[in-house]
């Protein structure tokens, strides 16, 4: 180990765990770097919530780093970074900052870390155009919308008013985003010191989430399109309730599969890098299948999203989790509905009412 990064011998770590191999064996510690690939360095930042990490990659460009993703804007996560800096990445500077999504841990420091060294930030424009409206939105009042759309999943008044709480807190561990941005387009190029990465574009779980693909050697930085071990949330929210983002998701994953193969390494924003991007691949597609199937049985009996839990997720939900779970319980509802397998009736205290539609039958 020198300055802070880890040399690993990537055989002798390896391990297999459900179809995925493991090349590496153990994660980045606090202020350390694991060289991934030449070029490559993978570190991870700390996240005081369930998901307590996420990954984020170092790419050598030129005389300085590409960043991909930078967590959350928190002064423990800069004091992170100020120790990456001046480690592992050697005092040199950053020379554009790269997103695959508009999600907070993966934007928070964003405009931070492009004002620091006058960088660039890199996203497809559907990311970034989202991410200043949230940020818009960050101190503003919560609009009536919201609160019809979640008393139609069947919140009550305290988790309704919970929600009017809670409106606006994006800008809070978001900094302020750059006035401007370079775009990233499905199929487009970037090169970075010398190697070209290919633009793979996903959706469902944000607009426009991109995957970085380095061909040459097989590297694909996934982003949360593509996890080892969870699923990535695939949500409705107020701001388009008639969506259909799981459809959008399905088709994203059955098209990567055509596109990435099964000798890439993937690099994940959550968990650690791996190979068997097939397998998990169908294993994220058969999950929401399977999900889907559940959810019709449970929906022989008129159900709100909110009594469609316990078909989709493995453990109970709790309050700190209730608003994605009732979004992802909508993707779920409407993606039957879009296809003719679910009706959806508002009674007169606006909660809307969930069935199942016989395959052959009127909605």
């Amino acid at each position: 180990m020198a300055d802070g990064v880890v040399m690993m011998d990537g055989d002798a770590a390896s391990r297999e765990e459900r179809g995925l191999t493991y090349p590496f064996a153990a994660p980045p510690a606090t202020g350390e770097a694991v060289q991934i690939a030449p070029d490559v360095l993978w570190m991870r930042l700390a996240m005081s919530i369930a998901l307590n990490h996420i990954n984020v990659y170092a790419v050598a460009d030129g005389e300085g780093w590409a960043l991909v993703d930078t967590g959350l804007d928190l002064s423990g996560t800069r004091d992170e970074w100020d120790r990456l800096l001046a480690g592992p990445l050697g005092g040199r500077p950053v020379t554009r900052v790269i997103c695959t999504h508009m999600h907070p841990d993966h934007i928070g420091l964003a405009g931070w870390l492009c004002a620091r060294f006058a960088a660039p930030l890199v996203m497809t424009r559907l990311e970034y155009v989202t991410a200043r409206m949230l940020l818009a939105d960050t101190g503003q009042p919560a609009p009536e919308a919201g609160a019809v759309f979640y008393r139609a999943a069947g919140w009550d008044e305290t988790q309704v008013e919970g929600y009017r709480t809670g409106y606006g807190q994006f800008g809070k561990v978001v900094s302020p985003m750059p006035p401007g941005f370079v775009r990233m387009r499905e199929g487009g190029r970037l090169t970075i010191g010398g190697h070209v990465w290919r633009i793979v574009v996903g959706e469902g779980h944000s607009p426009e989430h991109a995957c970085l693909w380095r061909e040459a050697d097989g590297l694909v930085l996934g982003g949360d399109q593509i996890l080892p071990k969870i699923s990535s949330n695939v949500s409705i929210w107020p701001t388009e309730p008639d969506a259909d983002p799981l459809g959008d998701w399905l088709e994203s994953l059955e098209r990567m599969k055509t596109v990435f193969p099964d000798d890439v390494l993937v690099l994940p924003s959550h968990g650690e890098p791996f190979h068997g991007v097939q397998a998990r691949l169908d294993a994220l597609i058969r999950g929401h299948l399977t999900a889907l199937k559940r959810l019709e049985r449970t929906l022989r009996t008129p159900s709100r999203a909110v009594d469609v839990f316990s078909a989709l997720f493995a453990r109970p939900v709790g309050d700190g989790v209730r608003g994605m779970a009732t979004g992802e319980s909508l993707a779920h509802l409407n993606y039957l509905l879009h296809r003719g397998r679910a009706a959806r009736r508002r009674d007169a205290e606006g909660v809307d009412w969930w069935t199942s539609v016989k395959q052959g039958s009127k909605a």
